[in-house]
């Protein structure tokens, strides 16, 4: 059965907090990589979620706050309505409130932790290549066609090199996409 067609009611929500636990849990490396997390975990390894599904989702989730939060309460919402949002926003959000506040409590009683500062940076050309990785593994997938490069070039030109706010990066392809099924539709 696929995600679309399975009922949402398969997915427990017991299995919905274990999953964005576990994503909250191992997701180092902030925004992109915890997407790449949970885009592996909800459509490759449990198939919950459909990939245009899960792009729906981060695109979603990119309007406000932390993009990683909203996609996971996104996934949970798709499958078990409001419960399941929010069991997979605390899930995703419990684990790092508790290292955090461990980290801070060990931080402030030992401030001398060079040695800390040092691994979690080490961490970061490995958060670049899951990004990197994430990237090219949904482009594969959603660039299609002249049109679809053409959007996905402008887009990154506009938020990378022009500064552009994310949203409003949004907001105008889904105005040029309507655009261009509206011209689509009208000339078929």
């Amino acid at each position: 059965m696929t995600p679309d067609t399975a009922p949402r009611s398969q997915v427990s929500l017991w299995e919905i907090f274990a999953l964005f636990c576990k994503v909250g849990l191992t997701g180092f490396g902030g925004g992109m990589a915890i997407v790449a997390l949970t885009e592996r975990m909800v459509v490759k390894e449990k198939q919950w979620v459909t990939p245009e599904e899960f792009l729906h989702g981060l695109a979603f989730g990119q309007i406000l706050g932390p993009f990683s939060l909203n996609t996971c309460t996104f996934v949970g919402y798709r499958l078990r309505g409001v419960p399941g949002g929010l069991l997979a926003a605390v899930g995703f959000l419990l684990p790092s409130f508790l290292i955090v506040s461990l980290l801070a409590w060990l931080y402030l009683r030992f401030q001398h932790l060079q040695l800390l500062k040092k691994a979690l940076a080490a961490t970061n050309p490995v958060v670049i290549g899951l990004i990197c990785a994430v990237v090219l593994d949904m482009g594969k997938k959603q660039l299609n066609g002249t049109g679809g490069w053409l959007l996905g070039i402008t887009a990154f030109a506009a938020a990378a090199l022009f500064k552009v706010n994310l949203a409003l990066v949004l907001a105008a392809a889904a105005a040029w996409a309507f655009a261009a099924a509206l011209y689509q539709r009208r000339a078929s």
